[in-house]
Order: structure tokens, then sequence, then C-alpha cells
């Protein structure tokens, strides 16, 4: 990683890490919580490792950039955290998060979140460390104590996932900018991930984080889809909504998920 800090938007799927690309975005982050949410879950340890891989894998085959993903808590001890890297691996990912929660985890931000002894993650990461093949894959060690037992244990915990050899920290469930500064503040000389958006990402980039995620974007996904159903029960139609929108939007649309490409395939291999 550089000094520029990595900003990437939450995508719950490749088509999402598609629009992401074209405007421009330099990495993308596969949701745990959007995956989920596309299987019809709430983000509470349902989802299994073979279906998070399996979306990781579409996205990253959909876009040439890095994707970061959620590997929730590894789905099992260090062993299985093993496994999970190599699974990442293959799928073309570059970096995953592995969390501190028990098994079955829960979105970091919903109630009723436990974590597991210090140690016992320290050897998750150490596994994490001990699987990846390629020194360039990114292992970013999430905590998710804070909601739990506050930041004196949140402070020790990061500090020994560092030292086991996490490249990042991610400490999750920050709710308040004051809790962001502090963030900042007591891990200055650790590399670290914000996953939010109090700030705009420059502020965040100024205050030394190395990677940010953005969450919200999963919000506006369904407020969007949300009103447009809406729209569409009450008046029978969106067509004037879409009209000015972007009367171009199809084709638009067509032509970033590869429509011409195709089209110039079918000349070319046409008898």
């Amino acid at each position: 990683m550089g000094e520029k800090m990595v900003v990437a938007p939450f995508c719950l799927n490749a088509y999402h890490a598609k629009i992401a690309q074209m405007v421009g975005f330099e990495a993308v982050y596969m949701t745990g919580w959007g995956t989920a949410a596309e299987r019809g879950y709430p983000d509470v340890g349902l989802i299994t490792q073979t279906e998070m891989v399996e979306n990781a894998r579409y996205i990253a085959n959909a876009v040439d950039l890095p994707v970061i993903a959620d590997a929730d808590t590894g789905y099992g001890n260090s062993i299985n955290v093993w496994r999970t890297v190599r699974e990442h691996e293959s799928a073309g990912v570059a970096a995953i998060h592995i969390e501190d929660q028990v098994f079955p985890k829960k979105c970091g931000f919903f109630e009723g979140k436990e974590v597991i002894p210090t140690g016992e993650n320290v050897q998750k990461i150490k596994a994490a460390l001990d699987a990846r093949r390629d020194k360039d894959f990114v292992i970013i060690a999430r905590c998710d104590a804070l909601a739990v037992n506050g930041w004196e244990d949140t402070i020790q915990r990061c500090h020994a996932y560092h030292e086991a050899g996490a490249d990042l920290i991610f400490v999750d469930g920050i709710r308040t900018t004051d809790d962001l500064k502090r963030y900042a503040k007591d891990f200055k000389e650790i590399p670290k991930l914000y996953n939010g958006g109090l700030l705009p990402t420059h502020e965040v980039a100024d205050m030394g984080f190395k990677m940010m995620i953005t969450a919200r974007t999963n919000l506006l996904i369904f407020k969007a889809v949300k009103e447009a159903f809406e729209t569409l029960k009450e008046k029978g139609t969106v067509m004037e909504e879409f009209k000015t929108t972007n009367s171009d939007l199809f084709k638009e649309a067509a032509d970033m998920l590869g429509l011409s490409a195709i089209y110039e395939m079918e000349k070319r291999y046409k008898d």
C-alpha cells in the first residue's frame, strides 16, 4: 500500500463494483452485510464461506481493481481461517478482514455481539498469515470489542493483532467523531482502516488512515430501490422519473457491462 489512503465503496455485487470502477474508484469493498442482504438475510452469520467467496469471485472477475472482502470470523477456528485465506486468494481478492467475534457473528453495528479471547484471535491471525501465498495479499484484523468491552480492551487487542503480524487493524463500531479521533490518535503509528462516513474521505486521510470503506452506500441503494418501487406502486409507472434522470441510462449501463465488447466479438467470430 502506498501513502495515499485507499477509498473503497461498499459493493453488494459485481454490478455495483463495475459502477464504482466506471466513476473512478481505485478499489472496491465486498460487504458482508450486502452479500447477506442479497440473499434475503440479515448480517448475523447465516451466509457461508462458500457463498461469500463466490460473490467475491464474481466481483474480482468483473473489475480491474483490488477487491477488499469481508471474511467474517474466518468461519470457525484457525484451521478454518487458513482455508478462508486460500479460498479468497484463489478468487482473486486483494485483501480480507477477519474479526474477533464469536461464531456465528453479527454485523458490527447490531446489538448482541460477543468477542473471543484475544489470544485465540491472535492464533487465527497467525494462521491467516501462514496460509497466504502472495506476499501482497493483505490481512486486516478487525476488532469488534469496542461496543462489547470498551476502549481499553480494544486498544490491547489491536496492539496484539498488529504484533501478531496483521497488515492493518480495523476497529469496527465507530459511532461518533470523538471515537474516530481517538481511534486515529491511539493507533497513530499503526496502519488502520476506518469503516463509515462520519467525515469526508479527505479528512479521514488527513487523520492518518490507510484505508476507508464507506458503509452508507448500502443504505442509499436500499433507499433508491425502495423509492422507485413506491413510485411504481403509487403511479403505476416510473417512466417519467426515468426520462428526467437520463434518457441514455440504459445504454450507459449496458456499455458498462461490456455489451459493445460482446458485439465486437460477435463480428470477429462470425462465420
